[in-house]
């Protein structure tokens, strides 16, 4: 499996706070079955000013600490990046970066507050040649009211990343019911751990591959995990991905609540 969301750089965000957190998150992150990571620090002006320049070198630091702990997990760059007014310019510039110098990056939307003219925002990044994956959006407290908003940015190409803990009810019962309504209705295109601590945010996807595998099925669970996240570190176009898959109709989400999407 590859998790293409993880705050395991040591003292960068919020995340592992040292290397001694992040040597014990990747090896549990192998233990886990994930092969690869996407080292994601936060990019949120005024909070965490992190970049690519910085990025990449205490990723290639993180490598040279796995090499001598003889941990067996490929690391790349790319970053959680926070809706802000300069961020297309800063991708256009290379100091935000992509996932592995792709065409696609995590877009993080505020938790809180829905940013307004967030369509707009988001779409000026696909016409620039982006593929924004937005995360976490089932944890979004503002989701309900704006639910439809997350239906259309997904059905012109923007990328849903659902985070493996939400569908398992490990960020309560609201993310796990929007996570579990998203996948129903085939609306999500990635798995990721958005893991920032051994204890409190482990980095754990299979648990929730095997939660995804209950509604969408096996086929469906590996891409989540495994094909379309390597179709990411190999930048193909969305349309050579394997489409979105959804439960077979009616869905259970439908069946389990009686309402259509």
């Amino acid at each position: 499996m590859i998790d293409l969301h993880c705050h395991l750089l040591p003292g960068n965000d919020d995340g592992a706070p040292d290397l001694a957190a992040s040597l014990a998150m990747a090896r549990m992150a192998v233990d886990d079955g994930i092969t690869a990571i996407a080292c994601t620090p936060h990019i949120y002006p005024g909070m965490f000013e992190n970049d690519s320049a910085g990025i990449r070198a205490q990723v290639a630091a993180l490598r040279q600490a796995f090499a001598e702990a003889g941990i067996a997990l490929e690391l790349t760059c790319g970053a959680d990046a926070h809706v802000s007014p300069d961020l297309l310019p800063r991708l256009k510039a290379g100091t935000v970066p992509t996932l592995n110098d792709s065409r696609y990056f995590l877009l993080e939307p505020p938790h809180h507050v829905a940013p307004p003219n967030f369509e707009g925002f988001v779409f000026a990044l696909v016409a620039a040649g982006y593929v924004p994956v937005v995360t976490h959006p089932e944890r979004l407290s503002w989701i309900e009211d704006h639910y439809k908003t997350f239906c259309r940015l997904s059905d012109r190409g923007v990328w849903m990343q659902v985070t493996a803990g939400s569908l398992t009810g490990r960020f309560g019962k609201a993310a796990r019911y929007w996570g579990e309504r998203m996948l129903d209705e085939g609306r999500v295109d990635l798995l990721a751990t958005d893991a920032h601590h051994p204890e409190r945010r482990p980095p754990l996807l299979a648990e929730g591959r095997e939660a995804a595998a209950q509604w969408v099925g096996e086929a469906e669970a590996t891409h989540l995990v495994e094909t379309r996240p390597l179709g990411i570190l190999r930048n193909l176009a969305p349309d050579a991905m394997p489409p979105r898959g959804r439960a077979p109709a009616p869905g259970l989400w439908q069946r389990l609540f009686g309402r259509a999407a």
